[in-house]
């Protein structure tokens, strides 16, 4: 029996497959399933703790940047890996010239280079560093003398 599907084809098949098994699963998981909601299963889990305040509060743009970063560097292993399968092949290597080896690691030299200097650029221009806080002292006058806060930190 001869078959006129492509590798698309077995390819459109199985993914049609998934689709239908995943639809499926979820339809007989919601019939069978109880469905009893109340105030605590409707309630937000956030680590064991009740959920305070507003979900929308606004976060520094420092962790942004430094998730672009690592990405960046993710990506990068990404690149690296032809080069270490290029560059390990004797084959490859045992060329006449052995040219692929050489042009290999010297492409890679490169690119990780301006990978370098990128992050030297970000550092430099202090993309990376934290914002500090400024630390200003406190107009509070306590009653209590501060010779008994230096004598309850000796004690810890």
């Amino acid at each position: 029996m001869q078959t006129n599907l492509s590798d698309f084809g077995i390819v459109l098949i199985f993914i049609i497959g998934g689709i239908l098994f995943l639809n499926i699963g979820l339809l007989v998981a919601k019939l069978i399933r109880p469905n009893k909601p109340n105030a605590e299963k409707l309630s937000t889990y956030e680590s064991g703790e009740e959920a305070i305040g507003n979900a929308w509060n606004k976060f520094n743009i420092k962790y942004y940047t430094i998730a672009i970063i690592f990405i960046l560097f993710e990506v990068e292993m990404i690149f690296l890996f032809p080069w270490a399968t290029v560059f390990g092949n004797t084959e490859l290597q045992g060329t006449t010239e052995n040219a692929w080896g050489w042009f290999s690691l010297i492409e890679m030299a490169i690119f990780v280079g301006i990978l370098i200097l990128g992050l030297a650029y970000a550092w430099a221009n202090g993309y990376i560093d934290w914002v500090k806080p400024d630390v200003k002292p406190s107009d509070f006058k306590s009653a209590i003398p501060k010779s008994f806060y230096d004598k309850v930190n000796e004690k810890y």
